[in-house]
């Protein structure tokens, strides 16, 4: 074999960050260490499999076709010594979740799985649905806890549980008490939404683009319990996750808004790019996934710990 496996983490690394410099210190080695392994690989196969365009480095051709058989040939260098160390194959994992997931579920599933594996290591980045797409495509992460569908070509999808956006506000606001709401009407108060990208968003949007009139935005944050707080306030109302607001619904600190022009109905999704090798440490996390929602037709009905 004419390759080694530096070299090959070192090609991943600088595929990721776009610039050997953070590729090294992302790999605790020195810039000339990793610039020496990469041109090393290049050479002994009379290749190029990086384009510079400015500061960046980007694949080319050859490199894209290269980037998720090494993504995948590392996976497997890392189960077997794993496995020699005798963890049972269960190491390091990337998981990536949509902020509903992130904030909710996440956290209890990593929780769980490290206490079934204790030598296992879980990195977890909240993000919105188009960043954790990209960061998937891009095998900078193995695994993705999505919001909606993902229709990209090199990513497989598989569908986790339903669940449902419902919009809401103050029990102080005007709606609180309207019962049944027009969407004309919804048009015309003030939002409180998600930032361009998010999942909840574009749910919301396309349940509402058969008009022509644009939701009136008044405020833009990218966390859901931001959304809450300022709805709350009084701002304006809101559409989030049902799963998000099962205790505030509960406390009477929010209240639904029926809405039934809109369908705010969505699929939790798992994805994973379509080359990236399934080692145990994914497999057993799906597992505790699809464990947690047993028995759930609905995110909402997940047996969760109340918030007081």
């Amino acid at each position: 074999m004419r390759f080694t496996l530096r070299q090959l983490e070192v090609f991943v690394a600088v595929a990721q960050h776009e610039s050997v410099s953070r590729a090294a210190r992302a790999l605790a080695l020195s810039q000339s260490a990793a610039s020496s392994a990469l041109a090393e690989l290049e050479k002994q196969f009379d290749c190029q499999l990086l384009d510079r365009h400015g500061k960046r480095l980007r694949l080319n051709a050859l490199g894209f076709q290269l980037l998720p058989k090494a993504v995948a040939l590392l996976d497997r260098a890392e189960e077997v010594e794993e496995l020699l160390h005798g963890q049972q194959g269960i190491g390091v994992l990337d998981v990536g979740a949509t902020l509903t997931i992130g904030n909710y579920l996440a956290t209890l599933l990593i929780s769980d799985f490290m206490q079934r594996h204790p030598g296992s290591r879980v990195r977890l980045a909240v993000r919105n649905t188009r960043t954790i797409v990209d960061s998937v495509r891009h095998h900078r992460l193995d695994l993705g806890l999505i919001e909606g569908q993902c229709e990209e070509e090199d990513v497989i999808s598989q569908p986790w549980v339903e669940d449902e956006l419902v919009v809401f506000c103050s029990p102080r606001h005007p709606l609180a008490t309207a019962g049944e709401v027009e969407l004309g009407r919804l048009l015309h108060e003030a939002w409180i939404m998600r930032e361009e990208g998010s999942g909840t968003r574009l749910t919301l949007e396309q349940a509402a683009r058969h008009r022509r009139s644009r939701f009136n935005v008044l405020l833009e944050l990218e966390h859901t319990e931001g959304i809450k707080r300022a709805v709350e306030s009084g701002l304006g109302i809101g559409c989030v996750s049902r799963l998000a607001l099962r205790d505030a619904f509960r406390r009477g600190s929010l209240v639904p808004i029926a809405t039934p022009e809109l369908d705010l109905s969505r699929q939790f999704t798992f994805i994973w790019h379509r080359h990236k090798y399934l080692d145990s440490g994914m497999r057993e996390f799906l597992k505790l996934c699809r464990q947690m929602t047993e028995g759930a037709t609905r995110s909402d009905q997940i047996d969760l710990p109340k918030v007081p």
